[in-house]
């Protein structure tokens, strides 16, 4: 029988099936390994994602007429002295006071305005503090007396004060590091423009002779000049309307869905891109729910502490941060730099159209030379021809009294643009010391002044130094102290050299009637004493915002 017809395999059968092609086995599924997940993003990553573009441009534009606002109230002033003098019979001491009245209304608020700021959020109290100012602007410009006028300034100075110290926290916390500094000499630029605008505006308003009355309020020039400039201020409020609060503040605040918002916005402003393609999809948090014992991160050779506690216990105030052991130090340094600096820069700023009003009037009856002594000594004896009943007040306003104001103004604009080109490589420090050095230089030397011409570059070179030195103390405090705590040092440092400003204004007349020597070393002791401080400050060159 054959094995096959028995159900058995033949050696045939066997090599057959050893011949057979076995398929390779499939996985079970095909699928690739997911990617990793994103990491949260910190401001500086975030903020870099966005771009510069539109959206930066057009903050800038917007916070322009703010900061036209708080330049012309500090300084409106001094510019309506000269055409001021016999309606209100002015002394020496009256124009000082005068001077001042808006930094003491600054003073007053400044603090209070920087702790909202760093509580509440940047954008309400700029705002809101520009519209409110408007009503006293116009109070000012209806003063009938010098005790009204003084009490309108006041006002103006304490509600002013708000947007003037919050508006370069709330431009730099839209910026990177590598944008930041220029962009602090973009801010000192827009300042230079508001210095020149408001001699212009005196050239074109203060020399009419426009005289009527309104019901029972009189109206003049330096009237109808006061009105004029409360415009810039209407203008920044209604437009920064339309701008978000800072990323940085929000993430500071927890708030990082709302950062995460602005940044999508700024992204497609800038990029022209879908806000969808925003590459970071999550922030990290910097809004501490814990304090630890020690949780120090050193930058640029300042330690930063954490500054929260338990939320059952609450938050440690801006305030606390300040004069803690980690940052007390730095804290005094940059208060006091401030105040020597705005002592100095703002006195001879303030009193400028003044001399330069002097300098005019005097080369109108005379013929001889203008040298600073000469044209103080005249201011002294001309204040005491005003406060006499029995003499006759004229005033001599022209078109070449403000010009000199001019040219000073415009000095400042060309010193910031050289600025902003050497502020990335020299950093806010350097800036400071070669800044502050050179202006005390200048303040010597104007005891050697002997003509307009020489008084017109000296004193041009001093304000526009000192100008750029302040700005650059600015940017450097910016980087130098946390977010939670960014708003009050400028604030308070503003404080500081509102303070300066009150007392430098105070004892200039006093110095000019002892003589020509005591108000020129005056100018020149405060800069150097100032750049030796600045000097002694840690270096923030390209350093993150904590």
């Amino acid at each position: 029988m054959d094995m096959n017809l028995e159900g058995k395999y033949t050696p045939k059968d066997f090599a057959s099936i050893m011949d057979m092609k076995i398929p390779p086995k499939k996985p079970a599924t095909d699928f690739a390994p997911p990617p990793p997940p994103q990491q949260p993003a910190d401001f500086e990553a975030a903020i870099k994602a966005t771009g510069f573009g539109r959206f930066n441009i057009l903050l800038l534009a917007a916070a322009f007429p703010a900061m036209l606002a708080g330049v012309i109230e500090t300084a409106v002033i001094s510019f309506i002295l000269p055409s001021a003098e016999c309606d209100l019979d002015l002394s020496l001491m009256d124009k000082g006071i005068l001077n001042a009245i808006t930094s003491c209304g600054m003073i007053s608020s400044s603090l209070a305005w920087g702790y909202l700021a760093d509580t509440k959020g940047r954008k309400g109290i700029m705002v809101w503090g520009c519209l409110v100012n408007v009503i006293f602007v116009l109070w000012s410009a209806m003063s009938q007396s010098r005790i009204e006028l003084i009490i309108a300034k006041f006002f103006s100075g304490f509600v002013i004060s708000g947007p003037f110290s919050v508006l370069m926290p709330y431009i730099t916390e839209f910026h990177g590091c590598n944008y930041r500094s220029r962009i602090t000499m973009i801010i000192g630029t827009m300042i230079s423009i508001g210095a020149v605008l408001l001699p212009v505006l005196a050239l074109l308003i203060l020399p009419n002779d426009w005289n009527f009355l309104l019901g029972n309020i009189q109206f003049n020039s330096w009237r109808i000049y006061l009105a004029i400039c409360g415009i810039p201020s209407l203008l920044g409020g209604l437009v920064l309307l339309g701008f978000p609060e800072t990323p940085r503040f929000l993430m500071t605040k927890g708030r990082n869905e709302e950062a995460l918002k602005v940044f999508r916005t700024m992204y497609a402003m800038n990029t022209k891109n879908s806000k969808e393609t925003y590459s970071i999809s999550e922030l990290k948090n910097d809004f501490p729910t814990h304090q630890p014992e020690e949780d120090n991160v050193k930058v640029t050779g300042i330690t930063e502490i954490n500054l929260t506690k338990n939320p059952l216990q609450g938050q440690t105030g801006p305030f606390k941060l300040l004069f803690s052991k980690s940052y007390i130090s730095l804290t005094l340094r940059v208060l006091t730099l401030k105040f020597f600096m705005l002592f100095g820069k703002n006195t001879l700023r303030l009193w400028l159209p003044q001399l330069f009003a002097s300098i005019n009037e005097y080369e109108q009856i005379s013929s001889d030379a203008t040298s600073l002594c000469t044209i103080l000594e005249y201011s002294v004896n001309k204040t005491e021809i005003i406060t006499n009943p029995e003499e006759t007040c004229i005033v001599i306003i022209t078109p070449s009294t403000y010009a000199n104001n001019i040219v000073v103004s415009c000095v400042i604009c060309v010193a910031f643009l050289a600025a902003g080109t050497l502020i990335n490589k020299l950093g806010e420090k350097r800036m400071q010391v070669i800044t502050l050095l050179i202006c005390a230089v200048c303040g010597f030397t104007l005891y050697w002044s002997s003509s307009t011409v020489t008084t017109l570059i000296i004193s041009s070179t001093y304000i526009s130094m000192g100008t750029i030195a302040m700005t650059a103390l600015i940017g450097a405090s910016v980087n130098l102290f946390p977010t939670s705590s960014r708003t009050i040092i400028v604030s308070s440092s503003m404080s500081c050299g509102l303070i300066g400003t009150i007392l430098g204004n105070i004892l200039f007349p006093i110095f000019m009637a002892m003589g020509c020597i005591p108000p020129i070393v005056m100018l020149g002791g405060v800069m150097f004493f100032a750049a030796i401080l600045a000097y002694s400050l840690p270096s923030t060159k390209k350093s993150e915002l904590k």
